[in-house]
């Protein structure tokens, strides 16, 4: 992981979830929620990169349980702040790449992982994500598209192919922010490489891969 993201996603935890103010962006929220609230309803669920558990508090009136982790301390207080009515969730601060966690579960979701996640990384990334979902289950990727005027503009790209944003917060420092975004038939290209069957779609500002492991696990 890269430890300059880690940093600046501490920093920005106070004011993340402004993000999710975009008027442009609502609908598109509804549609994911309800999405993803259907997929992995009553499933023990695990949630990498949970960030402030914004969507953690979203599915877990669903899901059987969520086990949501985050590399960060930070934003997992935030989220662990929020309100839960059934109890039935659980955090942990956990590096994706020096994982502590040696269970599987039923789903994993990934919100706004992977465009942060270097190319030449995304295989060791879904290696991983396929130790901790049993046989027959799915995992779901979600991610930005880049939609000119609501996507900050792009700052250059590395000799890899991967891109970075420079983004300014609120106290106006500015950070250099690794921000990928796939076309879909590279998603594909990926995912399938791994064994899964892979369903991707895009729902205006975002885009969904839905992966379903086969029946024998990895």
């Amino acid at each position: 992981m890269n430890k300059d993201l880690v940093r600046y996603y501490a920093e920005r935890a106070a004011e993340y979830e402004k993000v999710y103010d975009k008027p442009e962006r609502q609908l598109d929220h509804q549609r994911l929620v309800s999405i993803l609230q259907d997929i992995f309803h009553n499933k023990n669920l695990l949630e990498i990169a949970c960030g402030t558990g914004w969507f953690t508090q979203r599915l877990a009136p669903t899901a059987a349980s969520i086990f949501a982790t985050d590399i960060n301390e930070t934003v997992l207080e935030i989220a662990r702040a929020k309100n839960y009515p059934r109890e039935n969730v659980q955090f942990q601060c956990d590096d994706i790449f020096q994982t502590k966690i040696n269970r599987r579960f039923a789903g994993l979701f990934a919100g706004f992982i992977w465009s942060h996640i270097l190319l030449d990384k995304l295989d060791v990334f879904l290696t991983q994500c396929l130790r901790w979902v049993e046989p027959g289950g799915t995992l779901v990727f979600v991610d930005n598209l880049f939609i000119p005027g609501s996507s900050t503009p792009l700052h250059h790209a590395d000799e890899q192919g991967n891109s970075y944003q420079l983004r300014r917060l609120a106290d106006g420092t500015e950070h250099l922010v690794l921000k990928n975004f796939p076309e879909p038939a590279f998603l594909r290209q990926v995912l399938e490489k791994h064994g899964l069957e892979v369903e991707v779609a895009e729902l205006g500002h975002y885009w969904m891969a839905v992966c379903r492991c086969g029946g024998s696990g990895k």
